[in-house]
């Protein structure tokens, strides 16, 4: 009786094998034919490149030189979020004194877009889609919606110009109650 379920031991094992092995060619076969990446999918690699810390060079909100910046971006999620989160340079982490606005980039899987979600301190979200340029240097943002109260006013527009793996540019609008737009520039430098 050993034997015998040994010998069915033995031979479940040699069909596994064999099945192993044919998946196997079939695995590789779907990788080489795998799709070719979508615009959203290429425009979120483009600024994934940016995650690091980074350091305001200049910062001009309005035509005035403004307070430096602090800027992290991570990618977490197992690569699927870009969160972006500015700070004061040189505060403590305290957003009940500092400001600390929160942007999250994604791909939009259903809509095929790049999606960036604003958590501003103004208390809403507006959501923009991306598109990258054809030279692959520039990131722009246009609005789609807003949650939350529109009181204070909503950001509106976000471009980001990738200068070299060191140096970036960012240039948001945001929109104060009247649609009277108000443009921040900010030039970044990468720390780590």
């Amino acid at each position: 009786m050993k034997s015998l379920r040994f010998v069915l031991f033995a031979v479940l094992m040699a069909i596994a094998a064999v099945a192993f092995a044919q998946s196997d060619p079939h695995k590789m076969e779907a990788l080489k034919t795998a799709a070719p990446k979508s615009e959203a999918q290429t425009s979120f690699d483009a600024i994934k490149t940016l995650a690091g810390e980074w350091e305001a060079m200049k910062k001009q909100m309005g035509g005035g030189d403004m307070a430096p910046l602090h800027l992290s971006m991570r990618v977490t999620s197992r690569g699927n979020v870009l969160v972006h989160e500015f700070q004061e340079a040189g505060t403590p982490l305290d957003a009940t004194k500092y400001d600390h606005p929160v942007t999250m980039l994604y791909v939009d899987t259903e809509a095929d877009r790049l999606t960036l979600v604003h958590y501003c301190d103004a208390g809403n979200r507006p959501r923009m889609s991306g598109k990258l340029s054809p030279d692959g240097k520039t990131l722009e943002f246009e609005f789609v919606d807003l949650s939350g109260s529109n009181k204070h006013g909503h950001m509106y527009h976000a471009v980001f110009t990738i200068i070299d793996a060191n140096h970036h540019t960012e240039d948001w609008t945001f929109m104060l109650p009247g649609d009277k737009p108000f443009h921040g520039h900010i030039d970044l430098q990468r720390t780590k």
